[in-house]
């Protein structure tokens, strides 16, 4: 959420930078709220001070002798009349403060200078290439086809479909303890970068979900449970685990909290019908390895470059070409002010893919969450800045790996760094 006060005093520029994102600030209805609130404000401060003068008559009455009775009796219907319209302004007050808090809630972050122009992803800027993309002397499967020959991981799309519907999956075999090894090299990669190991609620109440951004803007893209209470399953880590520093005050020399957690992902990928209906590529039910950092707000432009880095770190590990890009405008998400995007070499798509979105939200969530740490030069507390990262989407990298280790044989060779976590193995077989 933006500043209350400095969209007062910087409105005109506010509206020219989050046109960068296409977004169109109504700053006339905002400031006729804005107005319609402080008149609401006056008149109860007068109406309290009336209040206060018809409570005084009463005493004054009773001095100049009349009995206390009469003299409550006498001021009783003024008394009664202003306290009724007081009540009526301070329900307006309360009806107009909370539109003004559903306009702020509805609008973006404020994206960074450097931010490039551009309208969707074909606008964004690549920033550097990393590692060889591999060519083949044979037909180039994709990894739908990769896993059904495997001989004891297989993947199933009809199996998973018999128990949930499209949009899932079923890891059998060496599959599945490929899926299991990667969770675990990611998290033992980060944690020897100082992040701490975080377990986290799969369901968040909507409180959560509005601190980072998802509600209310986004609550067709999440699952709703019925029941009697309001609960969503969550759709990245990044929620429970930002919202961990809710309404909190964090020491200064604590400062960068650093996490990473692993858990499944949540998406009704609303919208989003045609699109990578086939394979892995879009599930309603995926896992990522999360990265997420609380900086001060000093640090959070250098963590931005640490934290992809990190997430860099893991597709180098596993010899995965992929290239960098910075998010123009048009495609940066709503919390964020910056995003760079790792992207996967895809040999069955001949195209790089996204594995990985990381971002600096700035004040942005933590404002929406009162996530504050105390600064020792002010003693006061003040707004942390909130990063996240996938370190990586598990099964994009899973897809990544099948593709870019095929072999002529139909095996599947695996990356030095993994095959500890394998028991040694060096390829995924096949069919006889």
């Amino acid at each position: 959420m933006l500043d209350l006060r400095d969209l007062r005093q910087n409105g005109e520029l506010y509206q020219q930078r989050l046109a960068k994102k296409g977004y169109t600030l109504d700053l006339s209805r905002f400031k006729a709220l804005d107005e319609e609130r402080k008149s609401a404000d006056v008149r109860s401060q007068e109406l309290q001070a009336e209040r206060r003068q018809a409570a005084k008559k009463v005493g004054e009455l009773i001095k100049g002798g009349m009995a206390v009775e009469e003299a409550k009796a006498q001021v009783a219907e003024a008394l009664d009349k202003l306290e009724q319209e007081l009540a009526q302004e301070l329900e307006r007050a309360q009806g107009i403060q909370q539109k003004i808090q559903d306009f702020m809630l509805d609008i973006p972050n404020i994206p960074d200078e450097d931010v490039p122009e551009g309208n969707n992803d074909a606008d964004n800027v690549e920033v550097q290439r990393w590692g060889e993309i591999p060519s083949f002397d044979f037909e180039v499967k994709d990894h739908v086809d990769l896993g059904n020959q495997l001989i004891d991981g297989e993947l199933s799309f009809d199996l998973a479909a018999k128990l949930s519907g499209a949009r899932f999956a079923v890891m059998t075999g060496t599959l599945a303890r490929l899926n299991r090894a990667l969770i675990s090299f990611m998290i033992d990669a980060h944690l020897a970068k100082g992040y701490t190991e975080t377990y986290v609620p799969y369901l968040v109440g909507p409180d959560a979900l509005e601190g980072t951004g998802q509600l209310p803007k986004f609550e067709q893209d999440l699952f709703k449970l019925q029941g009697e209470r309001a609960l969503y399953l969550i759709p990245t880590a990044e929620v429970p685990v930002t919202n961990l520093y809710r309404e909190d005050i964090i020491d200064a020399d604590t400062l960068p909290r650093k996490h990473v957690a692993h858990t499944p992902c949540f998406r009704s990928e609303a919208g989003s019908h045609g699109r990578d209906t086939r394979g892995m590529i879009r599930q309603h039910q995926f896992e990522k390895v999360e990265l997420v950092q609380l900086v001060k707000p000093e640090d959070s432009d250098a963590a931005l470059e640490t934290l992809t880095q990190d997430a860099e770190d893991i597709l180098q590990a596993l010899e995965l070409p992929y290239r960098k890009v910075i998010l123009c405008g048009g495609d940066l998400g709503f919390s964020a002010r910056k995003t760079y995007d790792l992207e996967v070499w895809l040999p069955s798509q001949n195209t790089y893919r996204e594995i990985s979105s990381c971002s600096n939200f700035g004040d942005f969530q933590a404002r929406r969450m009162q996530a504050r740490w105390r600064n020792p030069e002010t003693k006061r507390p003040e707004l942390v800045h909130t990063l996240n990262g996938s370190g990586l989407a598990v099964g994009r990298t899973l897809v990544a790996i099948l593709e870019n280790g095929q072999q002529a044989d139909g095996s599947i060779r695996l990356p030095e760094a993994l095959r500890p976590y394998m028991g040694g193995l060096t390829h995924l077989g096949k069919k006889a």
